[in-house]
């Protein structure tokens, strides 16, 4: 493995990595906005420049491969200098109208410019640019006058979703993030996954839903209810209710990756008709006739066990009355392969039909 020095420290590097990558695993933080580990590298943002050793000019870590013998310094006068005028330059065209539209993250942009003493209200436009929240997508919000031109949503659109929504339109101080031909998303192909919102690293893209809610109280891991690919999500809980779901770099399956119901589909949770427990006609509770016409008596709550007794013994009833064939069973890829594995042969070997279908097969 190539050996390289970085603020006098040697390091080891696999092959293959860039210099932002080899300062990384070192525990050395160098200051970028463009880069993220799941997305190519752009070296756009120009934060990351780091000292070469025998080099005229600082170069981008972020596609900078590493090379045996290479002597790096990643803070300097000259670096801090450099940066600070980046994150001016960034600021002379990012306008916050300061109504904590964000969902609690971090505005990475803000961090870098406090780290290196950038007064931001001075360096920040006065007025927006652009009309706030204009798009209609139901789940993303969108203040552009927030993008730094970053590129990480066109990339995590194309790489991460392979849905190419987002592109960077005009040029010089006229560029500008659109999805599509300066369209509507959804017109734009967008599946509402909101890729582009968990990369956004300035509040550019934001979840809608949660809007104004800000910081949640705690965040619980858990696995999504949806269907059976298993993706880890982080419940986003202040005062006892679920805020937003976002995703983590954690998630053994998924990733940073969501789809629409994943990311979006929670408020059913906290909804005033959820079902919390079973429910039954109460002349099946009672063992009476069902009653003729077309009201069939009120529902009673019941225990699980009382539920699947009653249940079981209809499906028995109908069998027997009527033939195996009457009864169909419907499996879900919200269960795991075993449990469908279990409902298979509960249809064939139990109940005695081959009736039964499944929600992917559609």
């Amino acid at each position: 493995m190539p050996k390289i020095t970085i603020n006098g420290q040697e390091i080891e590097v696999p092959p293959g990595k860039t210099v932002l990558e080899a300062a990384q695993l070192a525990g050395i933080t160098i200051p970028t906005l463009c880069y993220h580990k799941d997305l190519s590298p752009y070296g756009g943002c120009r934060l990351c420049m780091v000292e070469v050793q025998g080099a005229r000019l600082p170069m981008a870590s972020c596609t900078l491969p590493a090379s045996e013998g290479m002597v790096v310094q990643t803070e300097t006068p000259k670096l801090a200098d450099s940066r600070r005028t980046v994150l001016k330059l960034l600021l002379s065209a990012y306008y916050d109208r300061g109504d904590n539209a964000n969902d609690g993250r971090e505005n990475e942009l803000i961090h870098w410019a406090k780290f290196y003493g950038v007064d931001i209200e001075k360096a920040s436009l006065k007025a927006p640019r652009y009309e706030i929240n204009a798009d209609p997508n139901p789940f993303i919000y969108i203040d552009m006058n927030k993008c730094i031109l970053c590129g990480r949503c066109v990339r995590a659109c194309a790489e991460v979703q392979g849905r190419f929504v987002w592109g960077i339109s005009e040029r010089g101080f006229e560029s500008k993030v659109v999805a599509g031909l300066d369209e509507p998303m959804l017109e734009a192909r967008c599946e509402s996954c909101g890729a582009c919102v968990a990369y956004c690293p300035t509040g550019a893209l934001e979840n809608k839903l949660s809007i104004g809610m800000g910081k949640a109280d705690e965040i619980v891991q858990t696995i999504c209810p949806y269907c059976g690919v298993g993706c880890t999500v982080d419940l986003n809980v202040k005062d006892g209710k679920i805020i937003r779901v976002t995703s983590s770099p954690e998630g053994a399956v998924n990733g940073m990756r969501l789809c629409v119901k994943g990311r979006y589909g929670y408020d059913f949770v906290h909804h005033d008709e959820r079902l919390n427990k079973p429910l039954v006609r109460e002349y099946l509770l009672n063992g009476t006739q069902r009653p003729k016409g077309a009201d069939r008596g009120k529902w009673v709550e019941v225990d699980w066990e009382t539920a699947l007794t009653i249940t079981a013994r209809k499906i028995a009833e109908l069998r027997d009355a009527h033939g195996a064939d009457s009864i169909g069973v419907l499996t879900s890829a919200k269960c795991t392969n075993e449990e469908n594995y279990l409902m298979n042969k509960f249809a064939r070997q139990v109940v005695g039909t081959n009736n039964i279908d499944h929600c992917a097969r559609l």
